[in-house]
């Protein structure tokens, strides 16, 4: 369905990231993972679905490295056709003892960076007349946590700036939406699972049930695959139309 498309995904060799990169692989797009750490095994692992694979390693805080990510794109593939901002931090504290220096890179890193990719993705996007952005945002662009200023912020003005993205370019053959996870196990999530267990004494297996219950009704983690179907579906020609969405996959979370 994707043959002859390029994606790039932010945040890619690893998580949510990897999982969303690989189905589109399955789909037949060429990839372009972004991310630190090793790319050998996660483009082996694109590739094998026989399509063409590169790698940059942007750190996508600074906007230079964003630029030169997306010129590799392009001199490397022609255009990105489907974007995926997923790249994103996490950092719990009170507001009031939240350092700025993290506040500042939750930001940057989770929200101000999928402006930029968004920016220069649209110009070839809306010349081609087709075109995916697609915005993994959270439950936490719907409802709030504590702790989580910084997090629930910016994947709340994600989830602004994919309905704005999306009324601009309403008449055209682009659409953009927001992708919104409830708890997957990430190693992102990890951190926070031995994080309760640690404080509370509990096992893994007890501390995972803690935490989904205190949110999830489902009490069952969303997993990557389960992301890269729906991203796969806003690709498809059923997608045409969706536009400026914010789809929850997350157990009934939002919905109580």
């Amino acid at each position: 369905m994707l043959k002859g498309k390029t994606a790039l995904v932010t945040g890619s060799t690893s998580g949510i990231g990897l999982g969303i990169a690989e189905a589109l692989a399955k789909a037949g797009a060429n990839l372009v993972l972004n991310g630190f750490g090793d790319s050998v095994a996660p483009l082996a692992q694109v590739r094998a679905h026989g399509i063409q694979a590169v790698h940059h390693g942007a750190d996508i805080s600074r906007v230079a490295d964003i630029e030169d990510m997306m010129n590799t794109a392009t001199s490397t593939f022609g255009r990105v056709d489907i974007l995926v901002n997923n790249a994103g931090i996490q950092h719990v504290a009170s507001v009031e003892d939240f350092p700025v220096e993290r506040w500042d890179a939750v930001i940057a890193i989770n929200l101000t960076s999928a402006f930029h990719t968004t920016r220069l993705a649209l110009p070839a996007m809306r010349a081609a007349n087709w075109g995916r952005i697609i915005n993994i945002a959270s439950v936490h662009g719907l409802v709030g946590s504590a702790q989580k200023s910084a997090y629930v912020a910016a994947k709340h003005g994600l989830v602004g700036l994919t309905k704005v993205t999306a009324l601009e370019t309403a008449t055209t053959g682009v659409t953009c939406n927001a992708i919104c996870p409830g708890w997957v196990l990430t190693p992102l999530v990890q951190k926070q699972v031995d994080a309760k267990a640690s404080a509370l004494g509990l096992s893994n297996e007890d501390a995972i049930r803690q935490l989904l219950g205190e949110k999830e009704p489902s009490m069952q983690f969303t997993t990557p695959a389960e992301l890269g179907e729906l991203a796969v579906f806003m690709c498809s020609p059923a997608g045409n139309n969706v536009r400026g969405v914010a789809w929850n996959m997350d157990g009934g979370w939002a919905a109580q």
